[in-house]
Order: C-alpha cells, then structure tokens, then sequence
C-alpha cells in the first residue's frame, strides 16, 4: 500500500501508462496507470476542444488551479492534481478516486451533508459554470471529492450547479473566517501561472462580494442555473 506522499511523488513523475479513454468525455480524458501503482486521469491541453467563452489559457490549467486554490484555502476538496508532460504532451493529471457505486448521489446532493455546502461554496468562489452530479465523487469511506474543473475562474458570473441548497442562507462565522483568509492570501498563492489576470481580479471581486453580502449566491435569471444535462 503505498503512501499519499508515495502517490503523488509517482504522479509528478512517473510514467504515464494509457490502459483507456472516458467516452463520455468532451475533450480527451484518457485513464492511465503509473508503475502499476496509481491510477490516474490524464486531459492533454492536446485533446482540448476550443471553447467561445474560454478563449484565453487552457482547461488543463484549470483544473491545476482549482486543486491548488482548494488545497490552500482549506477546501480539500479535489483530488491530487498537476500539469506535466504525458503521452500526448503536457496535460493534467489527477489522482483517480475509487467512489461508491452504490452511493445515491441525487439524495445526498439535496441533504444539508456539510462537505457539499462547503463545495457550494468553493463552487461559488471559483465560479464553476459544470457541477453535474457526475462531478461529485463520493468514495467507500464517506468522503467526498469533486472532479472536472477545466470550466471555472470565468470573468463572468457562470455559476451552474446542483448544488443549490444553500442558496441565499447566511454564511456561517466558519465560512466568513474563512474567506477573510483567503483575501489576505490569495495574492501570495501565484495563481496567475495558471489563470489570466482578469480571471484573478474576478476571483478577488467574488470574494469581495461573498463577504459583503454575507450570504450563499442565488440562481442567476439571465442563464441556466444547472448544467445540461444535470448528470
């Protein structure tokens, strides 16, 4: 059994082996394993489709931005992930999440479980237009994970999700502290290998707001408030 610290040095560095590719994937999302010990998701910036309304930087970027803006705003909440060479060129690379088949993820998305309110919430901060059910991993021991975040830090306000549970509730004393934190960090997380500058002034004035209207967003009426489809 190797160890995190095991699995993600594997993950930086080893060999990417391509065993399959996701199907029902948009843009190539290939399944690989690394030195038969760790399974992982590749996206190449390679397989990537352009997007109209993504026009600057790439996905794969993204996704990486999204792990480290959970990872260092104490979110927690996407798995291992890094941009590095591969098969077909540089792409990110996740750490695969063994979930719970028989998790009834539909139920859980409409309980008040406190790790989906905190992914409301990161949701919320980096703007993410494609929280399908789908993207919600829930693994055998009762964590929870989200994948797919190549749509996300947009400008503009994007946000499409189901998790709209929380919408309009006030933000807890916790999640407040939390996003007073984030503020006085973020300039320091160097974010900008990874998104544009506007994308991180957007990211700065989301945060603003959430602060001062102290409350979860509410469904916009000018777009679809849930991705299509929802799964």
């Amino acid at each position: 059994m190797t160890t995190a610290m095991e699995r993600q040095n594997l993950i930086l560095t080893g060999e990417i082996v391509i065993e399959g590719r996701l199907i029902a994937a948009s843009n190539a999302t290939l399944l690989g394993r690394i030195a038969d010990q760790v399974t992982v998701i590749y996206k190449p910036i390679a397989g990537e489709r352009p997007l109209w309304d993504f026009p600057d930087g790439d996905l794969a970027s993204r996704e990486v931005a999204a792990f480290q803006f959970s990872e260092l705003a104490g979110f927690h909440l996407v798995p291992f992930t890094v941009m590095r060479d591969g098969p077909y060129g540089f792409g990110a690379v996740q750490e695969w999440i063994d979930v719970d088949e028989s998790a009834d993820i539909v139920s859980l998305t409409e309980s008040d479980h406190p790790e989906l309110r905190k992914m409301a919430l990161f949701d919320a901060i980096i703007n993410n237009t494609d929280r399908k059910f789908g993207h919600i991993l829930i693994t055998p021991d009762g964590q929870i994970f989200g994948c797919d975040h190549g749509v996300t830090f947009h400008e503009e306000d994007k946000l499409r999700t189901v998790l709209w549970q929380c919408t309009g509730l006030p933000l807890s004393a916790i999640e407040i502290d939390q996003l007073e934190k984030i503020k006085s960090q973020l300039i320091s997380w160097n974010l900008n290998t990874w998104l544009t500058e506007t994308e991180i002034r957007a990211l700065q004035a989301r945060i603003d707001r959430l602060l001062t209207e102290g409350r979860f967003p509410t469904p916009s009426t000018e777009w679809p408030a849930v991705p299509w489809p929802p799964f």
